[in-house]
């Protein structure tokens, strides 16, 4: 590559000193700026093609990554769409329009495609900008150690973050629980209102709302996947007919499973398992049933309210808590009497001494 042009045009303007030793400004004349514009036309007649070598390379490189995004963003969102349309062959069923609802899908998808969609984006985008720069002939080494080193630093001050992070993704991954779920997080529990990449939302049973970081769950409990088993103790008397207690709980669950709305929260039909402990003055038999995700508590309430009314109506006595006090009172009732005392008795000689004494009589 030749010298610039404008160091013609310079030379040409320089001030050129006068005889008296004063310094005049050199007025350039024609011969000097043909001159000049000689150089500059060459110059850039010789440069052009190294311009327009750079120029296409950085748009080639542009429309390529631009191109790239969009295809690599497009197919993460197919794939989550195919992704959503698997789930279809349970869809049919009452669980499987438990397990994989509608806002639950949703918001997954979402968050996994964002996640996906983002990562695509800033490799295509970084790369695409590293190699404009290396187009340009600028060194990469110092930024790439520079960017190194900074990666670090803030790697070990938000490592809680990228803990939080990481562990929300792998969580929305393997699905282990989604909107409308009831889970036992062991930090806290409740009904899930939100998941989130850091933080997931959860509605207490007293209505309070819990920020749970993702990172701090170690293990979870989700109590609305698959079904719920409903148990219930009913303790009666040793002396109640067992099969008289079977008949009539058995009863009660064939009436229960035919009525609506218990009919579709029972998956089961409700069984009597037999006795689950026999004390002297009691025996507990065991009911149980399986119940849709969520409606376990509910169904055990109905089965209590109607094995109380069976139970009442056929006389059997349901027994069990405090034991009932009795009516007459067990204290000694000579407890609240004094002791008795040495002046009681009249021949004591406590008593005599304290007796006054008898006037002598008088005789004529």
């Amino acid at each position: 590559m030749s010298s610039s042009p404008l160091s013609g045009l310079l030379a040409a303007a320089t001030p050129s000193p006068s005889p008296s030793g004063t310094t005049t400004p050199a007025v350039p004349s024609i011969q000097d700026a043909q001159e000049s514009a000689t150089h500059a036309a060459s110059w850039v007649e010789e440069n052009w093609s190294t311009w327009l070598a750079i120029g296409l390379r950085v748009l080639l490189i542009v429309v390529i990554a631009a191109v790239l995004r969009v295809a690599v963003r497009r197919a993460i969102t197919k794939l989550i769409d195919r992704m959503n349309r698997t789930v279809q062959a349970v869809d049919g069923t009452a669980i499987g329009g438990l397990l994989v609802n509608v806002e639950r899908r949703r918001q997954r998808s979402q968050a996994i495609g964002s996640v996906l969609r983002s990562v695509a984006s800033f490799l295509i985008m970084g790369t695409a900008a590293l190699m404009i720069l290396s187009t340009f002939q600028i060194n990469l080494a110092p930024l790439l150690a520079s960017a190194g080193v900074a990666g670090v630093a803030i790697g070990f001050g938000a490592r809680n973050l990228v803990t939080d992070f990481l562990s929300g993704v792998f969580m929305i991954l393997e699905d282990q629980y989604g909107v409308g779920d009831s889970i036992d997080a062991g930090v806290a529990s409740g009904e899930v209102i939100e998941v989130g990449l850091r933080v997931t939302k959860l509605r207490g049973e007293n209505g309070a709302i819990w920020y749970v970081r993702n990172g701090e769950v170690k293990r979870v409990g989700n109590l609305s996947q698959g079904w719920a088993t409903a148990g219930v103790d009913v303790t009666v008397r040793p002396s109640e007919d067992l099969d008289r207690v079977k008949a009539v709980l058995t009863d009660v669950g064939s009436v229960l499973s035919k009525e609506e709305p218990w009919n579709e929260m029972l998956w089961s039909p409700v069984e009597v398992l037999g006795l689950d402990s026999v004390l002297l003055d009691s025996m507990v038999v065991r009911v149980s049933a399986k119940t849709m995700p969520g409606k376990s508590l509910t169904i055990e309430r109905e089965l209590r309210w109607r094995i109380k009314r069976a139970f009442d109506h056929e006389g059997i006595r349901i027994v069990g808590g405090l034991p009932v006090q009795q009516d007459e009172d067990p204290t000694d009732p000579t407890a609240g009497m004094a002791a008795p005392s040495a002046y009681a008795s009249t021949a004591s000689p406590q008593s005599m001494a304290a007796s006054p004494l008898t006037p002598p009589s008088t005789t004529k």
